[in-house]
Parts: C-alpha cells; sequence; structure tokens
C-alpha cells in the first residue's frame, strides 16, 4: 500500500487557486489518520467485557496505540480506501469469590498487528496478552479471548465499513449526491405517471451501469506441440513455476483453487477436459473487491504437433482498485507476453 501523500503525482489533483476539484476526475486524498484514532477511542474505551459473569469483571479501558497510515481517495465519484493499521487497547479485570471478595485484579493488553484495507473481508489477527500469568490470570486472559474478542472484530468491521463509505469523508460525498439531484416534476393529476416514469428510468440506468466498465479479451495462438501437452503445462503448477520464474499453486481438480504469480492472480477451476478445455475464475488482486472474471482456453489440434489455442476473457474491469485505467491492456500483454511467449521460449513450441 502507498503511503499517504506518496501516490503517483499524475493522478493527484493539485491545488487549483478556486479549490475546484471538477467532477472528483483526480485523486482527492484524505488523511484520516486522526479520524480512525477517534474513531478506536470512542468504541473502545471504557466498554464493559464482562459484569459478574462467572465472577468475572473485565473491560476494554482505552486505546493505548494506534500507528500506520490510513486515508480515502475519491476519484470521479468512487471511494478507495487504503489503511495499514497496528492497533493496541489496554483491558483490566477482576476476579471474586461467590461472597463478592476480590481474588485477583489484572491487566493486559490486546493487539491488533495488522488491520489493512488488502484483508477487509477477512478478521485481522488478535492476541490477548496479560501480565500476571497466575491461574487467575489465565483465567481473565481466556475471558477476555472468549468474550472480548468477538466485541473487537464488531468494532473493527464497523471501522472497514466506515472507511468503504469514505471515513471523515462521508458527509461531504452524501451532500455533493443531494445536491446533484434533479427534484420531481409535479404536475397536477400527472404525479403518479412522472414517479413510474422516473423509476423505470433508474431501472434501465442501473442495468446499463452494470453492462460497463469491463472488456472481453479475445486471442488467438498456434503452438508446434500436442494440445495435450499445452494443456499440461497450464496446469502443472511446477512447469507454470518453470516458465513465469514465480510461485504457482494449480489444483487439477473442478472446483479447485489456484494461485498464479506469487498469488498476485487467484480463483478456481470451473470446467476442466484434458487437452480440450479449461474454464477458470480468475480475480487479481489489484481489482476492486467483488470482482470476479472468467478465462476459458480451447485447444485445438487441426494436425498432429500443431495447436491453435483459443482465449476468451470475460469481465475484465476497466479499472483497478485504484482507479488505473490500464487492467484491460495489461492483462492482455500478461496472456502474449508472460504465458504463450514464455511458453514458447522456453519449451520451444513456436511457430
Amino acid at each position: 500500500m502507498a503511503k499517504y501523500g506518496e501516490g503517483d503525482k499524475r493522478w493527484i489533483v493539485e491545488d487549483r487557486p478556486d479549490g475546484a476539484n471538477v467532477h472528483n476526475w483526480h485523486w482527492a486524498e484524505t488523511d484520516c489518520i486522526e479520524w480512525s484514532r477517534n474513531f478506536f477511542n470512542q468504541h473502545l474505551t471504557n466498554v464493559t467485557v464482562l459484569n459478574g459473569e462467572g465472577n468475572l469483571y473485565i473491560k476494554i479501558k482505552k486505546l493505548e496505540k494506534l500507528e500506520g497510515e490510513a486515508y480515502v481517495n475519491v476519484r470521479k465519484g468512487k471511494i478507495i480506501p487504503g489503511y495499514e493499521l497496528n492497533v493496541t487497547l489496554l483491558w483490566e479485570g477482576e476476579a471474586r469469590d461467590s461472597e463478592g471478595g476480590v481474588l485477583l485484579k489484572a491487566e493486559g493488553s490486546v493487539e491488533i498487528p495488522y488491520i489493512s484495507d488488502e484483508n477487509a473481508d477477512e478478521n485481522p489477527e488478535i492476541r490477548v496478552l496479560v501480565k500476571d500469568e497466575g491461574p487467575i490470570g489465565k483465567r481473565l486472559r481466556e475471558a477476555m479471548w472468549d468474550k472480548g474478542k468477538v466485541l473487537i472484530l464488531e468494532k473493527v468491521r464497523g471501522y472497514v465499513e466506515s472507511m468503504a463509505k469514505g471515513g471523515p469523508c462521508k458527509e461531504e460525498l452524501e451532500a455533493k449526491k443531494v445536491t446533484g439531484k434533479t427534484g420531481k416534476k409535479e404536475e397536477a393529476g400527472g404525479s403518479v405517471m412522472v414517479e413510474k416514469k422516473e423509476v423505470v428510468k433508474k431501472e434501465v440506468k442501473k442495468e446499463e451501469k452494470r453492462k460497463e466498465g469491463f472488456k472481453t479479451i479475445t486471442m488467438t495462438e498456434k503452438f508446434s506441440c500436442r494440445a495435450k501437452d499445452l494443456y499440461e503445462i497450464l496446469m502443472d503448477e511446477n512447469r507454470w513455476k518453470g516458465f513465469t520464474m514465480s510461485n504457482a499453486r494449480i489444483s487439477k481438480e473442478v472446483g479447485g483453487e489456484i494461485s498464479i504469480f506469487d498469488g498476485s492472480v487467484t480463483g478456481k477451476n470451473l470446467e476442466l477436459q484434458e487437452g480440450k478445455l479449461i474454464v477458470q475464475k480468475w480475480r487479481f488482486g489489484s481489482w476492486p473487491d467483488g470482482i470476479d472474471s472468467t478465462v476459458r482456453l480451447t485447444f485445438e489440434e487441426p494436425e498432429p504437433g500443431v495447436t491453435i489455442v483459443k482465449l476468451k476473457h470475460v469481465d475484465v474491469p476497466e479499472e483497478d482498485r485504484y482507479g488505473n485505467s490500464t487492467v484491460v491492456e495489461n492483462t492482455e500483454r500478461g496472456w502474449r507476453d508472460l504465458i504463450f511467449h514464455k511458453i514458447r521460449a522456453v519449451f520451444g513450441f513456436g511457430i
């Protein structure tokens, strides 16, 4: 993740005398580290975890440390959050006997070493520590782990969702949306018809939007080899490592997962026919969340020793999560230069 303020200057809008960033066409970058600190202070200070259950009393005292980077980029109205945070919380607890007498008071910390936009869909690692490692201290730590972890993860998810909506920029973005809306046309005896037309119009726009922003890559390549040999190269992780010089994990089963180019591309096998067909789901780590593409490779052998591969790569987004519009161009170049040409060079399948 690029640090705040160190993005590509071609994409960061320079200060204009009138302060304008028309249509948010360029990056409008906002530092969110203090906003993030305030968020965790607000949601994880003096929070009760246990209040007498099992004669245990535990609460999260405060945020002790928040380090790292956090920012929100807005370009063409698209919100792109970025953050890598290291968070430490302090907690305290008491164990009491059946009559309410205090058996032990303990203090400890909760470490969340890596909250990142790259892992927004996953729960971060959480470590619970206690200063007193005796039997009662251990019992308090385990209770904090069991009950406090759920509560903390809930607040972390709240932070992730807030950043996805713009963080400190949310109110400003919502205000712009409201300002940009056109009012409804009100006419006597015709209000119902106008509203219906507006609904239909909105639905049509939504459908059109769903179709925009994606491209299909098609290529046809000829190799001097048998179809089954080329199929095996593309489905064998050791051979893949050999011609790409990168790590790979490739299942040979339908439904099995794949990870290639050192994990920058992940997916799974959708359909496999040995020597004839490979259909896979592909996703690049730099793509916006929730976007997957489909790769379809068909192998034809018009004569022994000559194989024609037809590639159809659909649903390739035009922009990555950072707003760069070279995704299709880079993907097509990758197929040509890093896969097909490399296979010819390494295995001598050129024509």
